[in-house]
């Protein structure tokens, strides 16, 4: 059974450790946290062992989860990986692109696995209508959060957007052609909103908004294709399905007289609502099997290096754009 340990076991972190002591998926060795008062306190919580260093964790696994601040991601994941170490890496992978192609190097001149935070790919909503994605044309994606200090020490782009440019991306099979954005620092010296506009050679765009000084909370997303569209909502786990209706040539005249007395909307669209809350696994809980699956089958990890690194390199473009405007 794979051996997995943790590192950073803040907010977010401490969830990853949960899952990881309660899994009978894996054998978790234990935590460790640079903050030794907060690794004591979650280690007694979940009465799991607590190292007092990076390299003890590293001499007990086979497999570190990395949720440290993302200027760290770089520093520990090479490290592990010298060690012969696959390695879980919170998004965005790293500050810079360089880095993350000497990880992605690093990982597969040893034969290792790496695999991006992008919770999102597992969420019930994404997981309820991926198969049902074929050729978008326009994609609408918002995202928006109050401001709260976590997550301050890189831009709305890398924090937030990244998600929705994450989930663009694997939908959409083609390359970037075109990029503009514009944004603006307000409670913070970064970028705490961001709107970017987001062209591919195919003729697909997508317009992305994020946000994390909004008045409330709020992370949709929509899908357009032909003759139907895909309105999801994360936070409630719905999915509303608007396709053309069959019945449409029978109004479709009098649509075109404008004559509209009589018509149903029933008659000229079909309505479907897809409830995805009833899945008995929440995101996290997908995400992190799917990586101890990846390393035990030796399979291309979902969200993969090469993955977290081409949405790295989508937010890093927009956050030039906008740091240039």
């Amino acid at each position: 059974m794979l051996k997995v340990g943790i590192v950073g076991v803040g907010q977010f972190g401490q969830n990853h450790a949960r899952i990881l002591s309660q899994s009978n998926k894996c054998e978790f060795v234990g935590l460790y946290d640079k903050n030794i008062k907060r690794a004591r306190e979650i280690g007694e919580n979940l009465g799991c062992r607590v190292f007092p260093d990076y390299g003890s964790i590293l001499t007990e696994c086979n497999a570190i989860v990395n949720v440290v601040t993302t200027i760290s991601h770089y520093e520990l994941a090479k490290e592990a990986l010298e060690k012969g170490i696959h390695v879980f890496i919170e998004k965005p992978i790293t500050s810079e692109l360089w880095q993350a192609e000497e990880l992605i190097k690093l990982a597969k001149d040893k034969n290792l696995k790496i695999q991006v935070g992008h919770i999102e790919r597992f969420n019930p909503v994404v997981m309820e209508i991926e198969d049902k994605i074929k050729d978008p044309i326009f994609i609408e994606c918002h995202r928006i959060a109050p401001f709260t200090p976590r997550g301050t020490d890189i831009p709305v782009v890398l924090e937030l957007m990244i998600h929705d440019i994450d989930l663009i991306l694997a939908f959409v099979k083609s390359d970037v052609k075109h990029i503009s954005a514009s944004g603006a620092g307000v409670m913070t010296k970064s970028i705490d909103i961001a709107n970017a506009r987001v062209e591919f050679e195919n003729g697909t765009v997508a317009n992305v908004t994020a946000s994390r000084i909004s008045m409330k909370r709020s992370r949709k997303l929509r899908f357009f294709q032909k003759d139907e569209y895909f309105s999801m909502d994360f936070q409630t786990k719905k999915v509303t399905h608007i396709k053309k209706s069959k019945n449409l040539y029978k109004v479709l005249p009098k649509i075109m007289m404008g004559k509209y007395e009589g018509i149903d909307i029933k008659d000229v669209v079909d309505i479907v609502e897809m409830d995805a809350s009833k899945r008995k696994k929440d995101a996290l809980t997908i995400e992190l099997e799917s990586f101890i699956h990846a390393v035990e089958a030796d399979i291309n990890p979902v969200v993969d290096g090469e993955a977290g690194t081409r949405a790295l390199r989508v937010a890093l473009e927009i956050v030039n754009k906008i740091n240039n405007r």
